[in-house]
């Protein structure tokens, strides 16, 4: 295997993990994290005390998104510079790229912004910040879907 073989592969990797942390984060961890009343003998956690683990989740989270983001661009600024991109992959990654940095850059820095504030600053423009943050998230899921199906069906198609 060449090292450009090796390369596509493990960026191909990187996209899925990233798509599998996304769906896994989404739901699983925040469907036990949000309803731990369910699997304690008693509710240990208000809502807002889950939504604080949830936001330190999120955080750690944010390091690898923002990792992906340069990957992504290192990788697909390197397929346009030798011509081997198209329409959608470009804008996938494009899409990738905001999703990750909206999420990371912005969603979470802001609603960590409000739990510090306590409890009683959870109100409306909270609730809609959070809402955004989720649709942000499942278009990010998509974004990382298609750029992995449309990288994959490219290095098929070159082999």
């Amino acid at each position: 295997m060449n090292k450009k073989a090796v390369i596509d592969v493990i960026y191909l990797l990187l996209i899925a993990m990233s798509a599998g942390a996304v769906l896994v984060l989404g739901l699983l961890v925040a469907a036990v994290v949000f309803h731990s009343e369910a699997y304690l003998s008693v509710p240990l956690l208000s809502r807002y005390e889950e939504g604080k683990i949830m936001g330190e989740i999120f955080r750690r989270f944010t390091y690898w998104s923002y990792c992906m983001a340069v990957v992504i661009v290192v990788y697909e600024v390197s397929r346009y510079k030798v011509m081997q991109i198209d329409k959608i992959s470009m804008l996938s990654a494009m899409g990738s790229i905001a999703t990750l940095l909206l999420f990371s850059a912005v969603y979470t820095p802001k609603i960590l912004e409000y739990q510090s504030r306590g409890e009683e600053a959870i109100d409306a423009s909270f609730e809609a910040l959070h809402k955004a943050s989720e649709i942000d998230f499942k278009i990010l899921l998509v974004m990382l879907l298609i750029l992995f199906c449309r990288r994959a069906y490219l290095l098929a198609m070159k082999r």
